[in-house]
């Protein structure tokens, strides 16, 4: 391969998928305001935070077939004593983000799902920081990521041990029982200890209880499962002691507050990630000190139902958004807001005077209007004069006439106008700081679509010039412009770029997207008539019916890809119409049961994108049997091997699938009697997967057994990775591997070649002479590639199943809670099937001796076809189901791409690579 023209695209796609996060997501984060509060005495001097990890504002809420509630206590402070609603959350639903959002007041940009669960990257302001003490109770990563945040020694916290969150423990709510005995147990032991009795008798305190265990039984069970139910139950329930412990402890003093929510929601299928309405919709239960008494709803400010279901539509429901939350607690004990805050206060759950409610909303109008004013200065300070324009409706003139507006009618004793005021500030501010916050969304998104395709452009003429035999050789790289004029040309627009840039004080990458599309245009452009000749070539060549064909063909077969990423069931659709591709060729009286066998494998595999998506419930059944195919036809293949070649390690490999089914099948049933993963079970799971990398180094590079030996390793490791029907669609892929290596090499001139006999080492020296030129029909088994690695991806999954954690497919490795392991095994399973496909499209280039570089060539261009639309089709707009699925796609397109490279060396490494080779002749990699 071209070593320096694969490192170029490695570099220009990191690049492009660098560039998403910084037109579309960029962190919202300012600094340089001041603490704001009102100079009023708040309802209340301590809150009490109750986070359940997970908990779904309908599993909550709703009622069962009986027509009972699930949480008798909570159910009763809705209808006797508080206030509720459901609280919205923003994609992604992840633990870290929700949790910043609810507590800091702002929406992280979409990039944090990749920081996880790390503690804080950058600093920024929470209630945690602004409170007098904080008191924490939970787990480490969660609580880690305020503790380190917070400015002083003012937040305590106590975590539990990592073990204590088990996935297939007997009892996964753990977390939550040992918080509640915690709690109880600091309580219990203040009498000794006056000092800590003294903080605790202090205003603007903060008590957070940090439940997981919702979270860990969604995962393991799914929400509608006994186990979820029954720990709503239990959360319920220790609420309930909770508050009565507080407030025999404050001797019913009627100055705490309380409220309960949570961080995210959970699909049906025990995940969350994206932007389901189950993982959006979240409850939001407040009541105790300064939080209005249940009311009836007046109108109906709700359309979609809910209430009705719940039978709730006799009170008044308050739907938030989930950083609103932040200034709510903020308010109720008189802490200033938190800085970075873009929370609104929800008026409607205070209960207290209208004065109080009028100088709440004017300190959250000031401190919104707070970071507006830096967003402003600093793209201000960082934009040239003639290319700054003020965001209209917030001028200066105008928001010192708001600020003064509003005291004003405070002073005047008009309170509710006061309100009305604020809030129109508020938007008004928050328009502002979106319009700064995507103010270069239009220049950056120009020049990186401009990037793409003059990057296209120059893949275009790499393939017509090196690659075809469409351009004479003496023409290939000539330039066809005037080469100073050119260089001067485009040499004058990048320098004046980068002036600009510097002027500006633009961020690095800022440069990296402005100046790439004028590198790739020169390139372009001093060679135009390459482009030119090859159109004339095909023209005599071919005729322009032809050409109208083909192009028609590849935009049709480009569209398809795109499409399958919306719905599943274009893949089947796909997988039926190349099903008849050998009947329509010379093949059906050549090579018809080979002919038969694509057919038969495209058919059954289509069937796999229109069953449910793996996820929604297990099957361990299904897992076995898939195993004990694999086996069977693993039998059958090396029984038709050559007897030269039936290694020992193939009955080896044999054993191992099945230990693999064994394994899979004694940890589920472990797991569900309740005794959580047996070790001797997890050590061969380890083992087997450890193993899998090695196995076929050990067996002949011939084509035929070193595929083979490839297949049963990773076929192994991917039962033990599955729960539903993905292992049958693991082996339906490898057979249908097996027959497109079959076809293509009986379609080829190199058809009278027995695939027994190639090996991947030595298949150059069979077929003396430079490789082959590309043909036309090298596009199809480029498209081919493309088409199986997203079939690969998407034929049992979904978008979901790519943002969301199922910890349920890892159960054979690791039941305790580690999300990076976790995380890691789920994308190995992914990366098994792509990698198998890769291997298969390694052997096919290898027998026909096609140049690796031009159809990896051939699959960027189709690729970053699909890269562009999707490019233009991130939203950060819109419902959050649509915002997440379209980062998910660009993300998606955007990865495959660059794994391209790593999965033809892992390939090549896999077919090519022998343990006899230590220490002897090497084969080049």
């Amino acid at each position: 391969m071209d070593i320096k023209l694969i490192f170029f695209a490695f570099a220009i796609h990191i690049i492009f998928f660098a560039s998403i996060f910084d037109i579309y997501f960029t962190s919202p984060l300012v600094h340089g305001m001041t603490p704001h509060s009102t100079n009023l005495d708040p309802p209340a001097t301590r809150l009490v935070l109750f986070v359940a990890d997970g908990l779904r504002a309908d599993k909550l809420f709703g009622l069962d077939k009986s027509g009972a509630t699930r949480a008798p206590y909570l159910r009763n402070v809705v209808e006797h004593s508080g206030s509720w609603g459901v609280s919205h959350t923003r994609v992604p639903t992840e633990s870290r983000p929700g949790h910043v959002a609810l507590i800091a007041g702002f929406y992280e940009d979409v990039s944090a799902v990749a920081k996880g669960w790390k503690e804080n990257p950058v600093e920024f302001d929470s209630v945690f920081n602004e409170s007098r003490y904080t008191w924490a109770w939970g787990s480490e990563d969660i609580l880690s990521m305020f503790s380190k945040g917070t400015t002083g020694d003012h937040m305590f916290t106590h975590t539990y041990a990592v073990e204590t969150d088990d996935f297939a423990g007997a009892d996964a709510s753990k977390p939550d029982t040992w918080v509640f005995e915690r709690v109880k147990e600091f309580f219990g032991n203040i009498t000794d200890d006056d000092i800590l009795s003294d903080k605790l008798h202090e205003e603007n305190i903060v008590f957070f209880l940090y439940l997981l265990g919702l979270d860990t039984n969604g995962h393991a069970h799914k929400p509608f499962s006994s186990e979820y139910r029954d720990n709503i139950r239990l959360v319920d329930a220790g609420v309930e002691k909770m508050v009565e412990l507080f407030e025999e402890f404050y001797d019913h003093d009627g100055k705490t507050s309380y409220l309960l929510t949570a961080d995210h929601g959970m699909t049906d299928w025990g995940t969350h990630g994206a932007g389901h309405l189950d993982e959006t919709m979240t409850p939001i239960v407040a009541w105790g000190s300064g939080i209005q008494k249940p009311s009836t709803p007046g109108e109906n400010l709700y359309e979609d139902n809910f209430s009705k279901d719940w039978s709730l539509s006799h009170l008044r429901r308050q739907d938030i958004n989930q950083a609103d939350i932040a200034p709510l607690m903020a308010s109720l004990i008189g802490s200033p807001l938190p800085l970075n805050s873009v929370g609104v206060l929800p008026i409607g759950y205070l209960d207290s005077s209208l004065k109080f409610k009028a100088e709440s909303i004017f300190t959250n109008t000031k401190q919104i209007l707070a970071q507006y004013e830096v967003k402003e200065r600093h793209m201000k300070d960082t934009t040239l004069a003639i290319f700054f324009r003020h965001y209209e409706p917030l001028s200066e003139s105008g928001k010192a006439q708001s600020i003064s507006s509003i005291r004003q009618l405070i002073q005047d004793g008009a309170y509710e106008n006061a309100i009305l005021s604020g809030q129109e500030t508020i938007q008004v501010a928050l328009e502002g700081l979106n319009y700064y916050q995507t103010y270069n969304r239009l220049f950056l998104g120009t020049s990186v679509a401009l990037s793409y395709l003059g990057w296209m452009g120059y893949i275009l003429f790499q393939l017509l010039s090196n690659h075809t035999d469409l351009i004479p050789r003496s023409q290939a790289n000539r330039p066809h412009l005037d080469l100073l004029t050119l260089r001067l040309l485009f040499g004058a627009i990048g320098v004046l770029i980068v002036v600009i840039l510097y002027l500006q004080s633009s961020p690095v990458m800022y440069y990296a997207y402005c100046v790439l599309p004028v590198l790739l245009w020169h390139a372009v452009c001093q060679r135009y008539q390459t482009f030119l000749t090859a159109y004339k070539t095909v023209t005599q060549r071919y005729g322009v019916a032809y050409i109208l064909t083909t192009m028609a063909l590849c935009f049709f077969g480009v569209e398809v890809l795109v499409l399958s990423f919306f719905y599943r069931e274009v893949i089947s659709v796909g997988l039926v119409a190349i099903a008849i591709w050998p009947i329509m060729s010379t093949m059906r009286k050549t090579h018809f049961m080979t002919a038969v066998g694509w057919f038969v494998s495209c058919v059954i595999l289509s069937v796999f994108p229109l069953l449910p998506v793996v996820g929604l419930d297990t099957n361990i059944p299904l897992v076995v049997l898939a195993g004990i195919f694999i086996l069977a036809v693993g039998i059958v293949c090396w029984n038709q091997l050559p007897l030269s070649y039936k290694s020992i390690v193939f009955p080896g490999q044999l054993f191992v699938v099945a230990m693999a089914t064994f394994l899979v099948y004694s940890t589920w049933a472990s797991v569900e009697e309740g005794k959580g993963l047996p070790l001797v079970n997890q050590i061969l799971s380890w083992c087997i997967l450890f193993a899998s990398f090695f196995a076929p180094a050990a067996v002949s590079t011939t084509m035929l057994p070193r595929l083979l030996s490839i297949d049963l390793a990773f076929a192994a490791t991917y039962i033990m990775l599955s729960t539903s029907h993905e292992g049958l669609f693991c082996l339906f892929l490898c057979l249908l591997m097996l027959q497109w290596l079959l076809c293509e090499q009986r379609l080829s001139k190199m058809g009278s070649m027995k695939l027994w006999d190639v090996s991947f080492t030595d298949v150059a020296d069979l077929n003396k002479g430079p490789p082959r030129k590309l043909e036309v029909a090298d596009l199809r088994c480029a498209f081919f590639f493309v088409f199986f690695i997203l079939t690969s991806f998407f034929g049992t999954g979904n978008i979901a199943s790519v943002n969301s954690f199922d910890p349920s497919s890892v159960y054979c490795f690791l039941t305790i809670y580690n999300p990076f392991v976790m995380g890691a095994l789920l994308l190995w399973k992914i990366a098994i099937l792509m990698i198998l496909v890769t291997c298969t499209f390694h052997a096919i280039h290898t027998a026909l001796r096609v140049p690796t570089t031009s159809l990896f060539l051939v699959v960027l261009l189709m690729s970053d076809c699909m890269a562009l639309q999707f490019f233009f089709l991130v939203r950060d707009s819109g419902s959050w189901l649509e915002i997440g699925t379209s980062i998910s796609h660009y993300v998606i397109v955007m990865s495959v791409i660059l794994q391209v490279n790593v999965l033809l060396l892992l390939a090549k490494c896999f077919t090519t690579f022998r343990f006899s080779d230590i220490g002897g002749k090497t084969h080049k990699l």
